[in-house]
């Protein structure tokens, strides 16, 4: 994967976390936005597994979010201390942990749902990911590392269609992680009027721009340059547990 330069580093999740909590305003909504809308994921998960129904899983989650800000906890956080990932699940364990302030968030949010939650299709990835033995650290572990991949596959997409190359995308998208047999790059070639060998050289771009998207994802999630490769490494572990 391709270098990111430590300057990248000025405008991460971290920066757009610090900046939710200074402007109490439509931008630090913006952004607080922004910040739900891509990790609900991994926290509606971890507060599943926890123990919650579906409901009130989706009340917990939204209820989060909300008091993120109300409860100043990115006002506590510290993008020195680590990875962004560790700080949210350190966050929803103490928003779970305080009935008492979750009970007074609910009644201060005023029916504000910060971020959209499609419950039908969480619990269709929960129900199979939520085996007997898996707990609720590595099940929010798991779902962080696929919303990871999701970011990037959807800017990765956008990249495509901003060029004009929408419909070539979503042909070359099943090589994206495996190199088929000969033929299948002989029939898609022929179908979008290029030479197998012009193909190939398309979908290793693919591939190419691919991992320098996720990896400028992941390295918006962590404190320094040098920890993007460990948390690929994480990343790749979660996946397979």
């Amino acid at each position: 994967m391709g270098a990111v330069s430590t300057s990248r580093f000025q405008t991460t999740s971290w920066s757009l976390v610090l900046a939710a909590a200074g402007q109490p305003s439509t931008q630090g909504h913006a952004a607080l936005a922004k910040l739900c809308q891509t990790y609900w994921h991994p926290v509606y998960s971890f507060v599943r597994r926890s123990g919650h129904p579906p409901d009130q899983a989706q009340d917990l989650t939204q209820g989060f979010f909300t008091v993120l800000l109300e409860k100043n906890y990115v006002g506590d956080a510290d993008p020195q201390r680590g990875r962004f990932r560790a700080f949210l699940l350190t966050s929803v364990k103490h928003f779970l942990a305080n009935e008492r302030d979750r009970a007074h968030a609910r009644k201060r949010g005023g029916g504000l749902t910060p971020v959209s939650i499609d419950v039908m299709a969480a619990e269709g990835w929960y129900a199979p990911a939520a085996v007997e033995l898996t707990t609720p650290e590595s099940l929010f572990e798991r779902r962080w590392a696929l919303s990871l991949l999701e970011q990037a596959m959807a800017k990765l997409r956008a990249e495509f269609a901003g060029i004009g190359k929408a419909k070539q995308f979503e042909k070359m998208f099943s090589f994206l992680n495996c190199d088929p047999e000969g033929a299948r790059y002989e029939r898609l070639a022929a179908e979008l009027g290029m030479s197998a060998g012009a193909l190939r050289v398309a979908v290793h771009r693919m591939r190419q721009k691919y991992r320098r998207i996720l990896r400028a994802e992941i390295a918006e999630t962590v404190s320094l340059p040098e920890e993007i490769d460990d948390e690929i490494r994480f990343l790749l572990s979660a996946l397979s547990r």
